[in-house]
């Protein structure tokens, strides 16, 4: 095991006053992560916009401070490390950003941001440090000529390319890549995920992908596990994920990705879910996800946060591991999804069944349809 992370939390407080700062609460980004990733594979993690997935990432990297818990990196506690100690670790632990042109230094040309991680941890001489650079930019699919260029002289996939060369500039073990095609056409998406997995290949690298596109996570991704506000709310083997999702907020993101088939697409069960992402700073008790669900119970969903664990559900993986108190009985269809009622919706968009929903009363959706 290359990474394991163990009751990861990350809050950020929320500071109020005019002279004096005093802390009135605080935003729970990340709130009681456990994850392990193997050398060598590559770990997908999903969820939508603000769930706390790119918290995540830069918390086990040290680029956010822990609230809690413990990053064991090849057996070294990253949580307890500081300073030069904390410094040679990120040599095996590098990051490529969600926006290349954003994570670049614009005054610098690319033989500069390439010998900078290098030289930092000592890792160059200067007599052969152009051949190292030229090594680099061929692993990624660049000319040598691109060393003196600088990264506005670039398209956003060439940018993602230098991105990438200077993670690899210090042969790390572990690459977590945020969101590193989602800025890119889809011509270019398709270039750098292959670029990724070439690399991993040759390598030997380890990924932590980062991304909400499903298609492109099931592509590259060994395992995958799904993420909502701040904690793990499913995790399985890449190909057992989609043919099986257990968690109800799976399967609404499932059924949210475009199946190129129009019968398919018809007659397929869609779930729609109703309101927002409830806030990181005021998150809902028991299930985080129990506002938004068709399958709610009201005897544990309210009051029981539950935990990630395997289920034994014939045809599904013994590694499948899903965080919902009844992910066996809507399984076997024992629980039928039933209309969401949320409070205050004043989205016109909702099929609404109440005459004052303009005036923030409780609407009431239907989050299930079959047949589009």
């Amino acid at each position: 095991m290359l990474l394991d992370v163990r009751g990861l939390k990350v809050h950020f407080p929320i500071k109020k006053g005019l002279v004096f700062d005093r802390t009135v609460g605080h935003v729970y980004a990340v709130d009681g992560m456990d994850l392990q990733i193997r050398r060598g594979e590559t770990y997908g993690l999903v969820g939508e916009s603000g769930c706390g997935k790119s918290t995540f990432g830069r918390a086990i990297l040290r680029l956010e401070d822990l609230t809690e818990g413990q990053v064991l990196f090849d057996g070294t506690d990253l949580a307890s490390l500081k300073g030069e100690e904390l410094r040679r670790q990120r040599r095996h632990m590098q990051m490529v950003f969600q926006d290349p042109l954003g994570s670049l230094d614009p005054r610098q040309t690319v033989e500069q941001l390439l010998l900078e991680g290098m030289r930092a941890h000592g890792m160059t001489k200067d007599r052969d440090a152009h051949e190292r650079l030229t090594d680099l930019l061929r692993e990624v699919g660049l000319p040598r000529t691109a060393l003196s260029k600088y990264p506005h002289e670039f398209s956003g996939g060439q940018r993602q390319r230098v991105g990438i060369a200077r993670a690899l500039s210090v042969d790390p073990q572990l690459i977590v890549a945020d969101e590193p095609v989602s800025a890119l056409d889809v011509s270019v998406q398709a270039q750098v995920i292959n670029l990724l997995a070439d690399l991993q290949a040759e390598l030997g690298l380890t990924y932590l992908l980062i991304a909400h596109d499903l298609a492109v996570v099931r592509h590259i991704s060994d395992r995958v596990g799904v993420m909502y506000l701040g904690a793990l709310v499913e995790e399985a083997d890449a190909d057992d994920l989609y043919e099986a999702p257990l968690h109800p907020y799976t399967r609404a993101l499932l059924s949210a990705v475009p199946v190129p088939d129009p019968t398919v697409e018809d007659t397929r069960e869609q779930i729609l879910l109703v309101g927002d992402l409830p806030s990181p700073a005021n998150p809902p008790s028991g299930c985080r996800f129990h506002t938004r669900c068709p399958w709610r119970q009201e005897t544990r969903c309210d009051t029981e946060r539950p935990a990630l664990r395997t289920v034994e559900i014939d045809g599904v993986a013994g590694s499948h591991r899903v965080a919902c108190h009844w992910a066996e009985q809507i399984a076997s269809g024992e629980l039928q999804p039933h209309a969401v009622t949320v409070s205050g919706v004043t989205d016109p968009t909702l099929t609404t069944h109440d005459d004052d929903s303009a005036l923030g009363a409780k609407d009431t959706a239907y989050p299930t349809t079959d047949g589009g």
